[in-house]
């Protein structure tokens, strides 16, 4: 899968073996892994939301961090999503059966001598599976740098700029993800349906947005938060606004990437 209307020169699906080796051989080289979902995102946005948004991010940080030898492999499509299955239009896989795809893709991948790894996640839901696969294939490859982040949370330092919505706007299907659907795919967007509402979590300490984090995590099932199965300002969102979060989420991650590719070396 490749960002639509583009080509990209660091998609690993596109290489030969011959081309992947020669890149997995040089210093510092670096398996960018994207990870999403499939799972519903209310009337408006397809279920492949978080499976297309990480995997052009990815893209687009990697083609920027244009110094840095790398390759992005295709996305993990299907990733756990429990909480959203009786809603419909849900396909998720069991936790183990996920950590236990994300060590074989990476494994894989490292037989052809990349030096460091780095799962970039696009689903809430994946965050705990990352940071243990994080450890598991590290303890596999101790002289690999292997990293692991969830995309959106890249956004912190700069959302306050491009933001409209309180806290609670910026959730599932909310503001951030449809203005950037809204920027890179939105042939697959349907503003007329997007029926949403402000995330109302019962827990002080618990997530209270996309961008604005909590300490207690707690289960319920999807339509205890919106009868729609979105949640956030999806009103709020414009193409313009998708355009400016690419571009920096796009910055942030080749920082990433450059830092990763430093240490691998």
């Amino acid at each position: 899968m490749l960002p639509t209307g583009r080509s990209s020169s660091v998609a690993w699906a596109t290489k030969t073996r011959r081309e992947i080796r020669e890149t997995g051989t040089d210093d510092g080289s670096l398996v960018v892994i994207p990870v999403g979902s499939i799972e519903q995102h209310g009337h408006h946005l397809p279920v492949a939301t978080d499976t297309l948004l990480a995997d052009a991010v990815s893209h687009l940080g990697a083609e920027r961090a244009n110094d840095v030898p790398l390759l992005v492999t295709p996305p993990i499509w299907s990733g756990f999503s429990p909480h959203h299955t009786s809603l419909g239009g849900t396909m998720t896989l069991e936790l183990e059966n996920l950590l236990a795809l994300l060590e074989n893709v990476a494994d894989t991948a490292l037989e052809n001598g990349f030096d460091g790894v780095c799962f970039v996640n696009g689903h809430g839901g994946n965050a705990s599976v990352i940071d243990n696969v994080v450890s598991t294939v590290g303890k596999s490859h101790p002289d690999v740098e292997v990293t692991g982040l969830t995309y959106f949370q890249l956004a912190g330092p700069f959302i306050d700029d491009i933001r409209e919505s309180d806290v609670g706007g910026m959730a599932h299907g909310g503001e951030f993800e449809t203005s950037l659907m809204l920027h890179l795919h939105p042939d697959l967007v349907t503003m007329a349906d997007a029926d949403a509402e402000y995330l109302d979590e019962p827990y002080e300490r618990g997530t209270q947005d996309l961008l604005v984090g909590g300490t207690l995590s707690s289960y319920r099932e999807f339509e205890e938060y919106s009868a729609s199965g979105a949640i956030g300002d999806p009103s709020l969102a414009s193409a313009a606004k998708g355009e400016e979060l690419f571009d920096r989420l796009g910055d942030e991650l080749a920082d990433v990437l450059r830092s990763v590719s430093e240490q691998a070396r």
